[in-house]
This record gives structure tokens, sequence and C-alpha cells, in this order.
């Protein structure tokens, strides 16, 4: 009994500081298309878009996921549904499909953060004419 109000008293009392750090699952996706070979490139970029500012039309190799900083990041996707992703939130763009991405906003600023595993070499996107 004792060693179980101890336990309690562990998990409730103690201050934030020292209870160890929980993440939160911001996005959890079964995806196809990742690099099979015995070694993968990891990148991590960031970008801004302007106020009204889209990408150009691409594709990427592999998936890519974005996780928004600032506003709001909409994405159409050729023969899919648009996705709108804003600030805290994550999505995965998929390999081999036809996209833009813009920032609808007349006023702020869209910021995000992209994770990207490919096979060395591999470059970031393909843009589309």
């Amino acid at each position: 009994m004792r060693s179980l109000l101890i336990l309690a008293l562990t998990l409730f009392v103690l201050p934030a500081a020292a209870q160890p750090a929980r993440p939160d699952l911001l996005l959890r996706e079964s995806v196809t298309g990742m690099p099979r070979g015995n070694t993968q490139e990891v990148q991590v970029l960031t970008a801004t878009i302007a106020p009204g500012q889209s990408t150009v039309f691409h594709t990427h190799a592999f998936p890519v996921t974005v996780y928004v900083l600032e506003g709001t990041f909409t994405l159409e996707l050729q023969g899919r549904e648009t996705m709108v992703v804003r600030a805290g939130q994550a999505m995965i763009e998929p390999p081999n499909v036809p996209m833009t991405g813009h920032n609808r906003s007349a006023t702020e600023r869209a910021r995000v953060v992209i994770f990207f595993v490919a096979d060395p070499g591999t470059p970031f996107l393909h843009p589309l004419h």
C-alpha cells in the first residue's frame, strides 16, 4: 500500500519539470513509396510562403511531411481532394502526384517545416510544365 501511495504522489504531485516529457502525436499515417536502399538521406527544410504566393506545379519522388508553424497551407493535388492545413497541424504529401501549394491569405504569411527522406541525391521536387 505504501508503494502505491508513493507512485501516486510521484505521478500527480511532482512539478511538471520533474515528470518525463511525453510527446504529442500530431500525425500517424501509413504511406507507400519510401526509399528502400541501404542508405537514406534525411532533409529538414523550412519555407515561408508570402500572402497570395503559390509553389510551382510539381511532384515528389518520395512522401513529404509538412508541419505548419504559422498561417494556413493549402495543397491542391491532381485527382485528389484539396488539403488545408493550419498552424500546429501536419500532413503528408504523397509521392508522384502532381500538386501545387498555396497561401490563400491576403495578409498572413505561412511558415512550414518540411521533412523529406529519400535516396541520397534525390531532388526535393520535380517541377512540371
